[in-house]
This record gives C-alpha cells, structure tokens and sequence, in this order.
C-alpha cells in the first residue's frame, strides 16, 4: 500500500481515523484555553452573587456554556478544514423543518420518561405527590429555569457526541462504528455522576447514547436529538422530581415529587430512573421507534453534507495559448 494511502482517501481528503483525532486534540486544546481563562472569570462573578442557590445554578451555567463553545468550536474548525464544508453541515443551523424537528423531539423526550416512570410505578417502585399551590412560583421558576440549564447541558453533550465525531465517521461510511465510539464514552462520563447503580448506569447511558445518535442519522440534524434529550432530562427533574443522572439538584421544586421505593434494580434507586430497568426497556422500545417512524427524514442538504466524503475540488489545468 503506497504510504500516502493510510492518510488520505480516495476524495483526497484526511482520512476519518486521523480526522477523529484532530478533533480531539484540538478539543483538549480549547478546553484548556477556555477552562483556564473561565476559571478567572467565575470567581469574579460568584463572589457578586450573594445566594449560594444561584452561584450553585451559575457554575452549573457557565461550566455547560462552556463546554458547548469548545465542542462547536472544535467541530467547525475540524469540518471546515479537514472537510471543506460549511457551518450549517455541523446540523446546528435554522434549515428546513429545524424547528418542527426540535419540537417532536422533545415530545419523544417526555413521552419517553413518563414511560419509564409510569413502568416504574406499575412496578410498585415510585410514587408521586404534587407540590402544593403555595409553592407555585417556585415551581414555576424551577420549570423556566431548569429548562435553560436543561438545553444547554444537552446541546453542550449534543455538539460533542452526536457532532463531528459521529458526522464525520458517517461521512466515511462507519456510521454503526461511530454510534459505538461515540456512545460508549458518553456513558463512561457519566460513571464519575453521584450514586452511580452498578451495571445498569453504564448500559442505560451507553443505550442512550445509541438512541440519540439515531435520532441525530434518521434527520442529519442535532435539533432533533436535542429535542430528545433536554426535554428528557428536563421531565425527569422538573416534572417528575427525580435524580437526573444521580444529581438531585438541578431542579429545587419540581412539579410532581417522585418517592423511591424500589427495588432499586427497577427504579435505579438514588441514581434515579436511568439507573433501572425500566429506563433499558423505555430506552430500545423509543430507539425502535425512531429507526422506524416517517414522521422524521433528513433534508436533501443534510444529507448531501453528511452522507458521503467531500472530495477535493481540483484546480483544472491551464492550456498557454499560442
């Protein structure tokens, strides 16, 4: 094999292996940059904030913020100049039917966990009281509020799994590969979350995230597995007032106040729903779903930027006159 060969294509382009790469040193790079120079900031910031309720919500913000910049941000860069495309082939732009992908995805979102939760308490695992009517406000304020923090942290996790990584290994036919790559470390970041439930925490997740790669290769567009998501984790926390992920407080007055009863192999115990069967059960009947409903399809555009290399536009050869 010619040497040239094991790092470019036949579309003259880097190879995805290489490309993958990149984008990850050039994901740590910015991550140091942009961590270092927000650490500074956000020290100044909390010290104005006398409630340690929003500088807990604030860290929370910024940290996400944060993580979305240089996940996009690594991801233009690497599919503007190793691939020569544009912004809008990242599938973050407003295209054709971005907004109606959103909103059914984050139907498919609730839908979704009220599933989950509801074989739960068919189970006889949980049980649900409703925050009384004086704390209405609260909870009205944790709806609004949560629901900002609740989309950043998924566009943030949206943009970095289900963003170059995955586009460009799909570019390079090894879409099946890229699911695998890139929803087993989204589940391994998850191991270091609080109350981790041995076993099911990496499953669940890694099973979420083969879920969400699939809404993101049936549209070509990250609007759709953001809508899937955010609105999720959002109906976790703030509707039903259940751990997301182990974490028990991104959303202080819920809706609805979940009761863990067990057993925990069911419900997930502290770690919440995602820890438990009824969440692996919840989460292949949704991804069957989606694999097989034409109510979602990828724009001609999208998948002309995602479904095959970009070749290498060369330069025809100029003839001197006589």
């Amino acid at each position: 094999m010619d040497l040239k060969q094991v790092f470019i294509n036949s579309a003259g382009r880097l190879r995805s292996g290489w490309r993958l790469l990149i984008f990850v040193l050039v994901l740590l790079v910015l991550s140091f940059i942009f961590g270092s120079v927000t650490r500074k900031i956000f020290e100044v910031a909390v010290r104005s904030v006398p409630s340690s309720g929003v500088a807990r919500y604030l860290e929370n913000f910024i940290f996400r913020l944060i993580f979305l910049i240089v996940a996009l941000l690594a991801g233009f860069i690497c599919t503007r100049f190793l691939e020569g495309l544009p912004w809008r082939a990242l599938g973050l732009w407003f295209h054709a039917r971005w907004a109606r992908d959103f909103l059914f995805g984050s139907v498919i979102g609730i839908v979704s966990l009220a599933l989950a939760t509801a074989i739960a308490t068919a189970g006889g695992g949980l049980s649900f009281t409703i925050s009384p009517r004086a704390m209405l406000v609260k909870v009205l304020q944790t709806l609004v509020f949560s629901a900002l923090l609740f989309i950043l942290a998924a566009l943030a996790e949206e943009a970095l799994f289900r963003g170059y990584p995955l586009q460009t290994l799909t570019r390079a036919n090894l879409a099946w590969l890229a699911v695998f790559l890139t929803s087993v470390p989204f589940a391994a970041i998850h191991l270091r979350n609080p109350n981790v439930a041995a076993g099911f925490t990496f499953i669940n997740t890694a099973l979420a995230g083969v879920w969400l790669a699939v809404a993101y290769l049936r549209t070509r567009s990250l609007w759709f597995p953001l809508g899937v998501h955010w609105a999720w984790n959002w109906a976790l926390g703030s509707l039903f007032g259940l751990p997301v992920s182990g974490i028990t407080d991104l959303a202080p007055h819920p809706l609805l106040r979940g009761t863990d009863l067990g057993p925990a192999w069911l419900t997930g115990g502290s770690y919440g729903i995602e820890g438990g069967l009824a969440c692996t059960i919840t989460l292949i009947i949704s991804t069957v779903f989606i694999l097989r409903t034409r109510l979602v399809n990828a724009t001609p555009e999208m998948m002309t930027f995602t479904s095959r290399e970009n070749p290498v536009q060369r330069a025809e050869p100029t003839v001197a006159g006589d």
